[in-house]
């Protein structure tokens, strides 16, 4: 089965409304939503795109930077082997241990803490997915990535950032890519 194909089965089988506790019946609606604490709930046309272009495979080792309400982490616990998701805001964490664990995922370890530092005792990371705005690419996620790996993270300090592929080859060798403009709210640690 193509690639694209299974992470939109997957992404199909989603209900946001799950992940949602205010504006549930907006759920269906392609847009971000607020989910407290200043963060949001990204678009559903945007989290899948994004999960498309991370070319995500069933046995990857992924870290998701910005756990949030735990529905791109949902996406890509269905579609990967294993996923270490960091969150710095920790009733937002306490909410998604519980909400992905009643799910029924057992291959999600959660971390509370700066993202920007990735989760070193972890690495390396077949894939990296920050779901907030870097002013620049941390540099312990670029060390954290793995030969072959992929990194999808928005960049810019403005209320428009540059989604951006970076892909690193076997010799260590990145290649970034600008994919297209999103809004994000900002990421927030030591490289921020």
């Amino acid at each position: 089965m193509d690639n694209r194909v299974r992470i939109k089965e997957l992404f199909n089988r989603l209900d946001r409304r799950l992940f949602m506790e205010e504006c549930q019946e907006f759920a269906h609606v392609d847009g971000p939503f607020p989910i407290g604490y200043g963060q949001t709930i990204s678009q559903p046309s945007l989290v899948l795109a994004m999960t498309i272009m991370l070319d995500l495979k069933t046995d990857s080792k992924v870290l998701e930077i910005g756990t949030g309400s735990g529905f791109q982490t949902a996406l890509l616990a269905s579609g990967a082997k294993e996923v270490y998701t960091v969150e710095r805001i920790k009733k937002l964490h306490d909410k998604a241990v519980k909400r992905l664990g009643e799910m029924g995922f057992d291959n999600i370890s959660f971390k509370l803490g700066d993202g920007t530092m990735g989760w070193k005792e972890k690495a390396p990371f077949d894939r990296i997915m920050v779901t907030a705005a870097a002013i620049m690419v941390p540099p312990s996620l670029i060390a954290q990535l793995g030969e072959e790996g992929k990194m999808v993270i928005p960049i810019g300090n403005g209320r428009v950032q540059e989604l951006t592929l970076i892909e690193k080859d076997s010799m260590g060798k990145l290649d970034t890519s600008v994919k297209e403009y999103v809004s994000f709210v900002p990421l927030v640690g030591k490289y921020e």
